[in-house]
């Protein structure tokens, strides 16, 4: 099995891409670094700035998207952690996409955060990023994301078609994350406050796909 792991920094949460890279896992093997910053077609934010460490004038006088995303294309399966959010940066990407926050959630179902930098620590991947980066550098995270993927390849043995699929279906997810019981667990909030999840659901409208799933859930079990 071939996948290209990628990944981008940006300007801020509204996108503007500043840097874009990617490493392939060819048959379980790390392989096939590549990396570009990016010019964007917007001002770098302070806090995307304090975040990346990528400055107006590191990217200056590199290429548009456009061109630097050229060489990644063309490939059948992208991975990416938090996939909906670099996929929506590269629509120019033909492949079928894999998220590795929704395949950990399914494989590490206690994890406090999953976000990438808990998951290297709290299940202590193998791996071994470029010394002179750091993480939210995005050649960086593609190593850490490989490595995550790697783990759960060995933990699960699906294929490429299987995690396609899990990702394309709603996750379960088992802690709120906001509101008056943020970082409670959602079948705890169900046994104790069910009101208050049937409400989150007749009110708000942009709940996500999984959250929405997850409350009907755990109202119903």
């Amino acid at each position: 099995m071939t996948f290209r792991v990628i990944d981008t920094e940006t300007c801020g949460f509204n996108g503007g891409v500043v840097e874009i890279a990617s490493v392939d896992v060819v048959d379980g093997i790390i392989t096939q670094p590549m990396s570009d910053l990016v010019c964007p077609d917007r001002e770098i934010s302070p806090q995307a700035m304090a975040i990346h460490h990528i400055t107006e004038e590191m990217v200056e006088d590199k290429p548009r998207i456009a061109v630097a995303v050229r060489r990644y294309q063309n490939h059948p399966f992208y991975v990416a952690h938090n996939a909906a959010f670099d996929r929506a940066m590269l629509p120019e990407m033909n492949g079928q996409w894999i998220c590795t926050v929704k395949l950990a959630r399914e494989v590490f179902p206690n994890q406090p955060s999953y976000s990438l930098q808990n998951l290297r620590n709290s299940l202590q991947l193998d791996t071994t990023p470029p010394a002179h980066l750091h993480p939210h550098r995005a050649l960086y995270d593609c190593y850490v994301t490989a490595s995550l993927l790697q783990l759960i390849l060995k933990e699960t043995s699906w294929s490429a078609e299987e995690m396609v699929a899990l990702v394309d279906r709603p996750t379960l997810l088992r802690t709120l994350k906001f509101g008056k019981y943020r970082g409670q667990k959602i079948a705890e909030i169900a046994a104790q406050d069910p009101g208050y999840l049937r409400w989150m659901l007749k009110s708000i409208d942009n709940l996500s796909a999984d959250m929405r799933y997850s409350l009907k859930y755990f109202l119903q079990n």
